[in-house]
């Protein structure tokens, strides 16, 4: 039995021999296509994910838009429902009527200051062009330069954004 074993070993060896430069060639192969298929695993998946975030940035986005729009629509719903109101009244009351306007017109402004919108542009204040728009110019020594003497219509912003600048007319 011995005699068998010595002969298996020395077939093994002999195997094991052969097959060695082959497993060292694939052995120095591999390592490479190996990385190879690493970073394209890695890079798929790293477009997968960037276009999941793509997609998930893109909803967010359209959610906020819509809460947004439906924020600001329920805080003016209050006037509307004011309005109609005012206009299903039938009487003739010119003192009543003014009154009913200038309480809508005091629930609109209060619904804006909710929403971040405030209202600007005041006979007296100074004219700085990145708020205001000039469309008339007045020379009087009794004003300071660059004064605002009227306001035609009134500027609106959110927060340090300027939704409307306020039309103006200004002196020297």
């Amino acid at each position: 039995m011995s005699k068998k074993k010595a002969e298996k070993t020395k077939a093994e060896q002999e195997i094991k021999e052969e097959l060695e430069p082959e497993e060292k060639a694939e052995e120095e192969v591999n390592p490479l296509e190996k990385e190879l298929n690493d970073t394209k695993e890695q890079l798929l998946r790293v477009t997968a994910e960037y276009a999941n975030f793509r997609k998930r940035s893109e909803k967010e986005k359209n959610d906020s838009f819509a809460y947004a729009t439906a924020k600001t629509v329920s805080e003016i719903l209050a006037v509307i429902d004011n309005l109609e109101r005012a206009l299903s009244n039938e009487q003739e009351d010119y003192e009543g009527l003014k009154k009913g306007v200038r309480m809508t017109y005091d629930g609109l402004m209060a619904s804006l200051e909710k929403l971040g919108v405030t209202a600007y542009g005041e006979s007296g204040e100074q004219f700085d062009p990145n708020f205001h728009n000039a469309v008339m110019h007045v020379e009087d020594d009794s004003l300071e330069t660059n004064v605002i003497t009227d306001v035609f219509q009134r500027g609106y912003k959110i927060n340090d954004k300027v939704v409307r600048p306020a039309m103006v007319k200004t002196a020297n």
